[in-house]
């Protein structure tokens, strides 16, 4: 294992969490203020590189291959395993179908401005199905070394963005504080799945191997730098826009449009434009990546070119179909991606860890790596789940 894979798999988590949503948070946490938002997002991250830890720990006596699929069967039984193989599939494909849609009509909007073309809408949906498709399926060497390069252009997109809010910000703005709790019950779903990368990290070990050390940093790492991210662009929009004017704009355009005539730049919108297609680009990797491994192991496909090509198939055309004839069912479903993000990174993480835990101590085997926190940190994580899950309900 070289540093290039770390550096590699590090930027694949990031890149997955880091995606075009990320645009919306000052939206969906507009009626908090900067210093309640930025409370909720630490400790939701918390949560997450925590239950990443977790992952980290099951690993560790699996084979480096292991599925999620393969995880939950051999911890939790038959149930465990339709109940991970149910959430990890809904989520997948649903975030896959919603980033083809999303892309499609960026590149069917490129397509018209720079060529002058005029193609049906489903065109661009196909185009971009293909062009990932064909990455994801040459393998994860592939799909890091593309990841990396528009990994560095997104960040030079984001310092852009940052280098012409920063400066605007004014302290008054970021002292506002909460206009009503039920606000708070609303933003946590979206917070939280803006820190979603759980069902990457079989992709990854998979990659590294079983290098518990490099996984655990990997982990950590790969979510602070998405959280640093977070709040820079929390205290440059909310900085910037006060919470009333936060307020008056519910869509992501409107919101992006009165940033610019606030700042007079037009290259402000130039660069979250960019950054937000390099961001939609990142993650339908790094989640796409999650899916095409997944149903690898679970069909049990030989890896060449026949067996790749089939598992391509699979993991790309269900999503493609339900974008071009069926968006409004995917986009519904998103609405309640939450929960299944839930099931995914906590409770399954949670009660694998435990029963894992248990089998070994009662065997007298070697206990290895453990996350810090024993059971209390595992039940304070389930409470959390739970009340993520309320919040999304309720909201």
């Amino acid at each position: 294992m070289t540093q290039n894979k770390i550096l590699g798999s590090l930027l694949l988590i990031a890149g997955t969490t880091i995606g075009a949503g990320m645009l919306a948070l000052p939206i969906a946490s507009a009626g908090l203020g900067f210093g309640t938002s930025s409370a909720i997002m630490l400790i939701l991250w918390a949560l997450m590189a925590y239950t990443a830890l977790l992952m980290v720990e099951i690993h560790q006596f699996a084979p480096s291959d292991a599925s999620l699929n393969h995880l939950a069967q051999h911890l939790l039984g038959r149930k465990g395993q339709l109940i991970a193989n149910t959430a990890l599939m809904f989520l997948l494909y649903a975030l896959c179908a919603a980033y083809i849609a999303g892309g499609g009509e960026q590149v069917n909007q490129k397509l018209s401005t720079w060529l002058g073309l005029s193609l049906p809408p489903q065109s661009g949906a196909i185009l971009f199905t293909l062009l990932i498709g064909t990455i994801v399926g040459m393998g994860t060497h592939c799909v890091d070394l593309i990841n990396r390069g528009l990994f560095a252009l997104k960040l030079l997109a984001l310092l852009l963005m940052l280098t012409l809010l920063l400066p605007q910000v004014e302290s008054p703005h970021l002292l506002e504080l909460p206009l009503n709790q039920g606000l708070i019950i609303s933003a946590i779903p979206v917070i939280f799945t803006s820190f979603g990368f759980h069902g990457s990290i079989p992709s990854v070990v998979r990659y590294l191997g079983v290098e518990v050390k490099a996984l655990r940093r990997i982990m950590l790492l790969g979510s602070a730098l998405p959280l640093v991210i977070y709040l820079l662009w929390q205290l440059g929009s909310q900085g910037v826009l006060s919470q009333s004017q936060l307020l008056e704009n519910q869509s992501l355009s409107s919101f992006i449009n009165q940033l610019a005539s606030v700042l007079h730049s037009k290259y402000l919108s130039s660069a979250i434009s960019l950054f937000a297609d390099l961001a939609l680009a990142t993650s339908f990797l790094g989640v796409s990546l999650g899916l095409f491994d997944f149903m690898a192991s679970t069909l049990r496909r030989k890896d060449n070119f026949s067996g790749r090509s089939l598992t391509v198939t699979i993991t790309f055309l269900p999503p493609l179909g339900f974008a071009l004839f069926y968006p409004q069912g995917f986009i519904t479903a998103l609405g309640y991606a939450a929960i299944a993000l839930v099931i995914l990174a906590i409770f399954l993480p949670v009660a694998m860890v435990w029963t894992q835990r248990q089998r070994r101590d009662m065997a007298n085997m070697p206990t290895g790596y453990r996350v810090a926190g024993g059971k209390l940190a595992l039940i304070f994580a389930t409470l959390c789940g739970i009340a993520v899950i309320a919040a999304q309900i309720f909201s």
